[in-house]
């Protein structure tokens, strides 16, 4: 059976080849507005299912996989920064401090849909203006949620994890697994190419 990735992340795509499940990735454009009153949890909950549900028409056959990562520090929910001025702010909240990053997770197969919402701790350390200047130059920070890449430069920010270090890249390797396998996916034999 076919897996389909609804997601246009390199790192989620990147996610599946390195734990050996290979995935067909079709984007999937939805209307990503958080509701009025709508939980972080709740919201991505929801547009991982909804990424999901939208791929159902081309890829009824499959096994679909929808995922949505958002950072959380003070009630506030930070997504991906629109500018410079968005990234140095949603940094000067993270400095210093701990946040959470929720990464929803959805797996539909036949009439069954598996939901999943990952919370993970992340602890940053003060950072610079200098160093969110410098760093929004990089251009790391541009696609990722709460303006910062934990596998990459922003990386050096963290001064530690508790939870899932892949739910953060916005891929939970352990729920996916398990979800894959309810879903009939023989992970496995993928794994030794059989």
């Amino acid at each position: 059976m076919q897996v389909v990735l609804a997601s246009e992340s390199p790192r989620r795509a990147q996610i599946m080849e390195a734990i050996g499940v290979p995935c067909r990735v079709a984007p999937q454009k939805i209307d990503e507005s958080r509701r009025h009153g709508e939980s972080a949890k709740d919201y991505v909950e929801r547009l991982s299912r909804e990424k999901a549900e939208s791929a159902l028409g081309d890829f009824c056959q499959s096994v679909i996989i929808g995922a949505d990562t958002v950072v959380v520090v003070e009630d506030l929910i930070l997504e991906k920064p629109k500018d410079r001025a968005a990234c140095k702010e949603m940094l000067g909240l993270l400095s210093g401090r701990g946040h959470l990053v929720l990464t929803g997770l959805t797996v539909l197969y036949s009439s069954s849909v598996i939901t999943d919402v990952v919370t993970t701790e992340v602890v940053f350390r003060d950072i610079s203006k200098d160093e969110m200047e410098l760093y929004w130059e990089t251009g790391e920070p541009e696609d990722k949620a709460g303006g910062y890449g934990l596998q990459g430069i922003g990386g050096t920010f963290v001064t530690s994890i508790r939870g899932s270090y892949s739910g953060v890249l916005g891929l939970p390797v352990f729920e996916t697994e398990r979800a894959l396998k309810k879903a009939g996916i023989d992970t496995w034999r993928y794994r030794i190419g059989h």
